[in-house]
């Protein structure tokens, strides 16, 4: 199965990536959705992107980087993290972290082909993100992908104006 699309492919972290990793990482902008409080050292990163090649099913997550096939550059990336392989699930979490590259179409591109390698690939039976209640592109594009809103977590995000709900969306296979 090649992670490939029309306009972006899903690939390994790189060596390379290191800077563009330690910007993302270190983006307070994008904290909240990562639930990341503290800022990540570019040593802590390295160590990360050189383990980065074990298997899923050792360090139950994978982080794949949505490249733009024109010129190979890296906008974002997309996660499985909680992986189970005994339930046969997990969890999925996306970033478009340029901003001049959202709405258009990657996000919903990259998770199309993340959910076929995980159903194809990896042979799982669900996959679920969690989203704040106010967050609608992020709901839309998981419903456009059929994911469905379970659950309900009340005050569950604390942020400066206050508390969020946090919405559980699954897609059972």
């Amino acid at each position: 199965m090649k992670l490939q699309g029309q306009h972006i492919s899903l690939r390994a972290l790189e060596p390379a990536d290191i800077d563009v990793l330690y910007k993302w990482e270190n983006d307070t902008e994008i904290w909240n959705v990562s639930n990341t409080q503290t800022p990540f050292s570019h040593f802590i990163l390295e160590q990360y992107i050189s383990n980065a090649h074990q298997d899923i099913y050792s360090v139950k997550q994978l982080r794949l980087i949505i490249s733009l096939l024109e010129n190979k550059s890296a906008i974002g990336s997309i996660d499985l993290f909680d992986f189970d392989p005994n339930h046969l699930r997990a969890g999925i979490g996306i970033l478009i972290a340029d901003k001049t590259e959202r709405g258009k179409g990657y996000a919903s591109e990259a998770l199309g082909m993340l959910i076929e390698y995980c159903f194809l690939t990896l042979n799982l039976h669900q996959l679920y993100c969690n989203i704040t209640s106010d967050n609608e592109p992020s709901i839309l594009l998981f419903q456009k992908h059929g994911f469905l809103i379970t659950g309900v977590k009340k005050q569950w995000i604390r942020e400066a104006a206050g508390f969020k709900d946090e919405l559980l969306l699954q897609r059972i296979r």
